[in-house]
């Protein structure tokens, strides 16, 4: 098996793959640190993390039918380039000293819609360099797990460093430097032929129906899209209540520190696993570990030590950090690449909306039951969510070393 990185391709996609990840590590962490020192509001910071996860969530099926129809290179190149320029209008607010909250916002929800495209054409980008074959496929998807899981653990810590360092307003213009690289990395890719039937342009409406059907008709596919929705609803309640407890029952934030960093290490000791391991029911198995994100939250149900908390959350997230990469080479292999984008658009879609439901609905469970209960009713929900997925037979009967045309047909 060649290894991807030994393919010229590939490193220019994961280069550039890489940059845009961290570049969207970054941005959090300053943009909320911008606009809290701009206007000291609750209300302000929330419009405009709000823009741009809005757009993301209201463009996701529309970028899906333009990265079916479109050259992955030039979307990707596009998506890239219109973030060069969001970041650089917030970069140039903030070093002006004359910051519009509006404009801010503004280029937070264009950035929005050009993340969008990014992701639902991720897929397409890279069935189309990475190696064709299983094992090799599924080793290119957890590079690009392993690059994520880094990005994610050092992004908020990079973030600070640089605003320590240069202040906020250059971190937004290294931002744009490093869309602008990932940009120019694009044109040089050399893409396989497509396989499979040409897709037929449609009608927006139609191709958005087209891909709803392709969903639909796979059990495995939509039960699992519900499963995630779940683990994503019951993960951005422990974020959001995760940090109370253990600031005033855990001995403060350091405490925290300790569970996310925790969680950052599992993640990437559990993309590291998913290109090695072949479970030969992959659906089955990427379901069932992201179960264990049962554990942490039944040990914040029950006050357990600390350091049972950070060993239980390092496992959850090494669950996900092993089911993306999974997830990925499954769908990419089994799902026609003609809808290839509009499928994962839908994937995305289904899992960023359920976060926003955990972030709102949790303080409300705290405030009329107090911790426990919110933790423990997310345990059960995500428990039997996952678990439970084990009792649809496309889940239980799509293997990893069947052959192509028959995994399409599940």
């Amino acid at each position: 098996m060649t290894h991807p990185l030994r393919l010229r391709d590939f490193r220019l996609l994961f280069a550039g793959r890489t940059l845009s990840t961290l570049s969207d590590a970054l941005v959090p962490t300053a943009l909320s640190l911008a606009v809290v020192r701009l206007t000291g509001s609750a209300t302000a910071l929330a419009i405009v993390l709000g823009c741009a996860l809005g757009t993301r969530l209201l463009l996701l099926p529309v970028a899906g039918v333009l990265a079916d129809h479109g050259d992955p290179r030039w979307i990707a190149l596009g998506a890239d380039a219109t973030r060069v320029l969001t970041q650089a209008v917030v970069a140039l607010q903030l070093l002006t000293g004359h910051a519009s909250i509006a404009v801010i916002a503004t280029a937070q929800a264009v950035a929005g819609a050009a993340s969008a495209v990014s992701l639902a054409n991720l897929s397409p980008l890279l069935t189309r360099v990475a190696p064709v074959s299983g094992p090799a496929r599924q080793k290119a998807n957890s590079l690009m797990g392993m690059a994520k899981s880094v990005s994610l653990l050092g992004g908020p810590a990079l973030a600070g460093l640089l605003i320590w360092l240069v202040g906020i307003g250059w971190v937004f213009v290294l931002d744009s430097a490093a869309f602008a690289v990932s940009a120019s990395l694009m044109p040089f890719i050399r893409l396989r032929r497509k396989t499979g039937p040409a897709p037929v342009r449609r009608a927006l409406r139609a191709g958005l129906v087209e891909g709803w059907a392709e969903v639909k008709a796979r059990d495995w596919y939509w039960t699992s899209l519900i499963a995630h929705a779940a683990w994503n609803f019951v993960a951005n309640v422990l974020l959001t209540l995760g940090p109370l407890v253990a600031v005033t029952r855990l001995g403060g934030q350091g405490a925290w520190i300790a569970v996310t960093q925790a969680g950052g290490i599992g993640m990437l000791a559990g993309s590291l696993l998913a290109g090695r391991a072949r479970p030969r029911r992959p659906v089955l198995a990427g379901n069932l570990v992201l179960a264990t994100y049962a554990l942490p939250l039944t040990l914040f149900a029950t006050s357990a030590p600390l350091y049972l908390l950070v060993g239980g959350y390092g496992i959850a997230m090494a669950g996900l950090g092993f089911l993306s990469p999974t997830w990925q080479t499954t769908v990419q292999t089994a799902i026609p690449p003609h809808v290839l984008a509009r499928v994962s658009s839908y994937d995305w879609l289904v899992s960023l909306a359920a976060q926003p439901l955990g972030v709102i609905l949790a303080p409300l469970a705290l405030h009329l039951w107090g911790p426990r209960v919110p933790f423990a009713l997310s345990a059960v929900l995500v428990a039997v969510a996952c678990a439970g997925t084990a009792l649809v037979p496309g889940v239980r009967d799509l293997r990893a070393d069947r052959d192509v045309e028959v995994a399409r047909a599940a």
